[in-house]
């Protein structure tokens, strides 16, 4: 955010923190779905389709099966925008397979106020009607303003609003681990 002074950034997981985590999630979904026969991974717009790859590796290599995984872009979907005209499209969405009757599991990196969320669902359902969505986050740092809760969690970090949680992959940032930032305005 523009003008503002961060005091102090700690790392609250690295590389190798992060890869444990993905690990137990895919252990989870698979847990959870009885395999993933019809599971379809959909990662939103940036960083939760790097993690939904990650998802997908450590699910066919401890299943020994390939799951789908798609992007989706919520730009539009979002409820911030300050002037919608017309439909809204998936501009640079790519769902692989069709999503009806599956299980859709979007995958972000973060779960703060759930609005994000809330557009991806918009989103989806505009594409088609899945069997059920599931939900899995990186971090889920609380502040809810919608009735929004992660299926699957990688880490619970309880933050104040003045805070910040900085995600950053290898294939966006060049490095892989997540850091609380405490800001001063």
């Amino acid at each position: 955010m523009a003008g503002d002074i961060f005091l102090e950034e700690k790392e609250i997981m690295d590389a190798k923190a992060m890869g444990r985590a993905l690990t137990r999630l895919a252990h989870e979904v698979i847990e959870r779905n009885e395999g993933v026969d019809s599971v379809v991974l959909v990662g939103i717009k940036t960083r939760g389709i790097y993690l939904a790859d990650r998802l997908a590796g450590r699910i066919k290599g401890i299943e020994k099966k390939e799951v789908a995984v798609g992007e989706l872009d919520i730009t539009l979907y979002r409820d911030d925008l300050k002037q919608r005209s017309g439909d809204p499209e998936l501009l640079d969405s790519l769902l692989p397979t069709p999503i009806e009757a599956k299980t859709v599991i979007l995958v972000d990196d973060v779960l703060f106020t759930g609005r994000t969320i809330r557009a991806a669902m918009d989103a989806l359902m505009d594409v088609g009607r899945p069997q059920r969505i599931q939900l899995a986050v990186l971090i889920d740092r609380g502040h809810r303003e919608l009735p929004i809760r992660p299926d699957y969690i990688g880490k619970n970090v309880p933050t104040s609003r003045e805070e910040q949680i900085a995600v950053q992959l290898s294939e966006v940032d060049g490095a892989d681990r997540v850091t609380i930032r405490s800001l001063k305005k």
